[in-house]
């Protein structure tokens, strides 16, 4: 099997996207390689591009990528992501989705991030 070692994500505007993304990708075990390029060190990475003038921008349910999940170890992770995504000053809330506790982020564009914990036995999709 092939693994997945990057995302590219076009941003709407990389300077409106910075403050979401600096404060939350730490959070998830994620460093800066270069100003817009992230790893989680284990050989994934994420890239930021400014989307190009006339392009679509980002649909909730139109096609292409609808959000990106990352499961955490336990609750207590999901709620110190949650606090200190809302101290600097982005919304934040945990919703629950059967067993599931999820936090959604919305990014400048609509994107969301989830990171949600999963009690033993339940799926991450269904």
């Amino acid at each position: 099997m092939l693994r997945l070692d990057h995302l590219t994500i076009l941003v709407g505007s990389i300077e409106g996207s910075r403050s979401l993304y600096e404060t939350l990708l730490p959070l998830l075990g994620f460093s800066r390689t270069t100003r817009e390029n992230w790893t989680d060190g284990k050989g994934f990475f994420f890239q930021f591009l400014e989307a190009r003038d006339g392009t679509r921008p980002y649909e909730r349910y139109g096609v292409g990528l609808n959000h990106m999940g990352f499961g955490a170890p336990d609750l207590t992770t999901v709620e110190r992501i949650r606090d200190a995504m809302a101290l600097a000053g982005h919304e934040a809330q945990i919703q629950n989705l059967g067993p599931a506790k999820c936090l959604f982020l919305r990014d400048p564009d609509g994107m969301r991030v989830e990171v949600s914990w999963y009690p033993p036995g339940a799926d991450v999709v269904d």
